[in-house]
């Protein structure tokens, strides 16, 4: 007899990670509760970068141009010195997109703004989070977990296949597990404050005390709102005011001017600054996402960008385990993940040391365009290849269909299907399959590299075939003579021929 679950996932927290995987397994007709202990949503800025590679993953979910609709560029800055001039710079460098990277700028977006427009996409796809739900308690065994959750109504006990703690990093389920959080506390607490202001103007990002850790402060326009953010370090003990009396006498005493007044709070956190990551991604059957596996530093914005990539890597996953993939395959996503979080850490924890000494200036190192998992079980290379190589992310490129029209491999990878392309193939070695999208450059082939963008980007040899994994990853290179590898790949991730999809 078949076991009945609620569920076949329980995403704990509604944060950008928990809001992420939801409309993943959304989209790919998982059903899940997606539950969060507070009650409502989170109201604050705090992670306002969205890196390139995030606006990729964006892309592909359906929320890219609303999400860029309501934020906007990074300005530039503007540091003042102590005799009351000031210098103007550039803090994120400008870059031209090209064929294979459509995005070079991070965008500024508040993260309640972020989240908006996440809720907005799930309702869409018919799900909303649960708030004032709360994970209290729940057993694994070897087919399941049972969760027990409580809200004002009363409580309730359900059965579901997978438990994802994104939770953050005070959350319930890795304390649960017992998870070791292995790191080290940074030595700095800061405040961060959302608040609407008079005295100054929104065109740039006002900076004081620059390399003064116990003076400096700075106040940002936050792109599509009237608010500034406020960020500035405090002493490691004692309380700080954040009432706008509080945050208005703060900067006065910093920037030396009475003219800068706060006129509201939105939100205000008092933080220390961590660096810390789990020991341990997955335990059984329950997995941890975003700021419940890794704690950073804000510095560089890597940090909810982070924490989306996570749950845009594991989505796919569980959809198909619960699908017909084997189990194994959910042991790839900390083999993959866990390295790229210390990566991460690593690189927050080095700019924060320059931020320290006033040194903003950001570039690609933060973009993450280059991640990978060159390394992963599941990046499979069988062709003597230069330049790209399974487990890097799948480029872009410009082509036209056959009919003429013109497109690029993004539309093409675009949904919760794997995409199989050759190049100069017999299109029918390879039989079609639930979930696999195939498409041909080459005679009679269904596209066209009108611009030779892809042979370019990536350097195909004829009889070649590339496989982009759904998070748009390279998962495979293999030539016409090793297809009974590729058919081997295919298996292992879900993608069986089903008798009744032949056409």
């Amino acid at each position: 007899m078949t076991e009945q679950f609620a569920a076949e996932v329980l995403i704990c927290g509604a944060g950008a990670s928990g809001l992420t995987l939801a409309i993943d397994l959304a989209r790919r007709g998982v059903s899940f509760r997606l539950i969060e202990k507070m009650d409502g949503p989170f109201r604050g800025s705090r992670g306002k970068g969205i890196q390139p590679r995030t606006q990729e993953v964006f892309e592909d979910l359906g929320i890219l141009d609303r999400i860029v609709a309501v934020g906007g560029e990074y300005p530039n800055q503007r540091e003042y010195r102590a005799d009351g001039s000031f210098v103007d710079s550039v803090v994120v460098e400008h870059e031209e997109s090209t064929p294979s990277e459509p995005f070079h700028l991070p965008l500024m977006v508040p993260q309640f703004q972020t989240e908006v427009a996440m809720r907005e996409r799930l309702l869409e796809l018919g799900y909303r989070p649960e708030f004032g739900c709360e994970l209290v308690d729940f057993e694994q065994d070897a087919d399941g977990v049972t969760a027990r959750l409580t809200r004002k109504q009363g409580d309730e006990t359900i059965r579901v296949r997978f438990l994802v703690g994104a939770d953050g990093g005070r959350g319930f389920v890795r304390h649960a597990l017992d998870i070791g959080f292995p790191g080290e506390t940074l030595g700095v607490r800061a405040i961060v404050a959302d608040v609407t202001l008079t005295g100054l103007g929104r065109d740039v990002w006002h900076r004081f005390a620059e390399g003064d850790m116990e003076r400096q402060i700075s106040l940002c326009p936050l792109a599509g709102t009237d608010l500034f953010q406020i960020q500035g370090p405090i002493p490691l003990e004692g309380e700080v005011d954040p009432s706008a009396n509080g945050l208005t006498a703060l900067v006065r005493e910093r920037t030396g001017r009475d003219d800068i007044r706060i006129q509201s709070v939105s939100w205000a956190s008092a933080f220390t600054m961590n660096a810390r990551l789990a020991d341990r991604y997955r335990l059984g059957r329950v997995f941890l996402v975003g700021d419940a596996a890794h704690a950073h530093p804000p510095t560089g914005g890597q940090g909810l960008n982070t924490s989306v990539q996570d749950a845009y890597n594991l989505g796919w996953k569980l959809a198909a385990v619960a699908s017909s993939a084997p189990d194994m395959l959910l042991d790839s996503y900390e083999e993959e993940r866990r390295p790229v979080a210390a990566a991460m850490l690593g690189l927050a924890t080095k700019l924060l040391d320059g931020h320290k000494r006033g040194e903003m200036r950001r570039g690609r190192e933060v973009h993450q365009l280059d991640v990978g998992y060159p390394e992963s079980s599941l990046a499979l290379n069988r062709l003597e290849q230069v330049g790209l190589l399974a487990g890097d992310r799948a480029p872009d490129a410009p082509v036209r269909g056959a009919a003429g029209q013109p497109t690029r491999l993004f539309q093409l990878f675009k949904g919760p299907h794997w995409t199989l392309i050759g190049f100069d193939v017999d299109r029918a070695s390879v039989p079609p399959r639930p979930g696999l999208h195939i498409h041909t450059f080459g005679p009679r082939g269904d596209i066209i590299d009108a611009g030779e963008h892809f042979r370019l980007t990536y350097a195909l040899t004829p009889g070649s075939w590339v496989l982009a994994r759904p998070d748009g990853y390279v998962g495979a290179i293999v030539s016409s003579s090793k297809i009974d590898a590729l058919e081997r790949y295919l298996e292992n991730v879900g993608l069986s021929v089903g008798s009744s999809d032949h056409v």
